[in-house]
């Protein structure tokens, strides 16, 4: 059934699936949620997560009452959030791109690029929820993976995409499964000899302390958090911290910032196509300033005075988006979901006719010396046969 629901999502263009005990399935299409399904019955609902979880998996989320995994489904990769409403078991689904892609075929300003330049400091995504960070933190690790020899070592809940190596070497660890917390995995990857590391995302105030120490210490962190721009960003990131600690902090991070973007995800009409938008900051001196001294509501004007360092607003951004003519959209599955690779077959030889055995040459007859008259008038059967067998019992002389 889980894998019905992911087909039809996939056929319907979703991002999103969300199911709820005693309601019907409902789809995140092109940002609006529509139904797509009659009513799922409880027990469906339970035989999924249970089938799903597996049975240590389901003792946890019963204990909890929340649950994550990623997993794939005919040959789509998928995010799963398991958890409890007051109808019963909900699930969040989340559809992901079938492979990684770099900064071009995620349809992101090749200014982007300037974010992994640097070979230590810190690199912050933000973004609402959906708004495709994940896939924007995938994208620069693979345009890492494709161009330089690193160690990269990714601390993520849970795994999402799967990178195969290249020119880098990744080493992708989900919490718990291969570390308990985050908070440890950081301590653990900075004996790890990591060139970059790579944090999903910045929740604790604790992750974020150790993720401004990781950038201090010759590391290229890249993270993700959850906010709408970014002075919400700059400024939640200080704001986690004691009043006492919130200076050092500004001035830590004003030191080690690399660059900051914060993106939504607009539809396009005319493309029929969904692509992010942003707004980027980087560490020019006012940036610094502003930084240091916490007016994070200054941000939006160095933005808009920061256009000839590289920054980026929303509207400047939108400009950009408005003159791109051709946008990047996923190839076609080149064979149904439930169809198995094989080698090719050879195609068959064509068949040439053999050419037709000479028919033997009729046999020819040799006149007999008498001729048998038949007689005009009618003749019965039995007078016919008799005839008949005197015209075989000739010989031909």
């Amino acid at each position: 059934m889980f894998d019905e629901w992911i087909e039809k999502a996939r056929l319907l263009g979703a991002s999103d699936l969300h199911l709820e005990t005693h309601s019907p399935l409902v789809a995140r299409i092109r940002g609006d949620l529509q139904s797509i399904s009659a009513t799922i019955p409880a027990d469906s609902v339970v035989h999924v997560a249970q089938e799903l979880l597996g049975s240590e998996g389901w003792a946890q989320f019963k204990e909890r009452g929340s649950a994550d995994i990623a997993l794939s489904s005919r040959g789509v990769r998928c995010r799963a959030s398991f958890f409890r409403t007051v109808r019963g078991i909900a699930l969040a689904i989340r559809l992901l791109a079938p492979s990684v892609k770099d900064i071009q075929a995620c349809n992101l300003h090749p200014d982007f690029r300037r974010l992994i330049d640097a070979s230590t400091g810190l690199v912050i995504i933000s973004g609402p929820t959906g708004s495709g960070k994940s896939t924007t933190l995938a994208a620069l690790i693979e345009e890492i993976n494709a161009s330089r020899a690193r160690h990269i070592v990714t601390l993520e809940s849970p795994l999402e995409y799967i990178f195969s190596n290249r020119r880098a070497h990744i080493r992708q660890r989900e919490i718990p499964t291969h570390s308990p917390s985050f908070e440890q995995g950081i301590i653990d990857a900075l004996r790890e000899n990591p060139d970059v590391l790579v944090i999903s995302e910045m929740r604790t105030p604790e992750v974020m302390r150790l993720t401004l120490n990781a950038a201090e210490t010759g590391h290229l962190v890249l993270a993700t958090m959850h906010s709408a721009n970014c002075a919400e960003s700059l400024s939640r990131l200080c704001m986690s911290f004691p009043a006492d600690l919130q200076a050092s902090v500004r001035a830590q991070l004003a030191d080690c910032l690399v660059g900051l973007s914060c993106q939504r995800l607009d539809y396009l009409e005319t493309h029929r196509l969904r692509v992010p938008r942003c707004e980027m900051l980087f560490p020019s001196s006012g940036a610094k300033g502003t930084i240091r001294a916490g007016n994070f509501s200054q941000i939006a004007n160095v933005l808009q005075a920061g256009g000839d360092d590289g920054m980026w607003t929303l509207d400047r951004y939108q400009r950009w988006m408005n003159q791109v003519t051709e946008w990047h959209r996923s190839a076609p599955d080149a064979v149904p979901y439930n169809s198995v690779a094989a080698d090719p077959k050879p195609s068959p030889k064509p068949v040439v006719p053999k050419p037709a055995a000479p028919r033997p040459a009729p046999t020819r007859i040799a006149p007999v010396d008498d001729v048998i008259d038949v007689p005009a008038e009618d003749m019965n059967l039995a007078q016919l046969a008799e005839l008949a067998k005197k015209v075989v019992e000739r010989k031909p002389p």
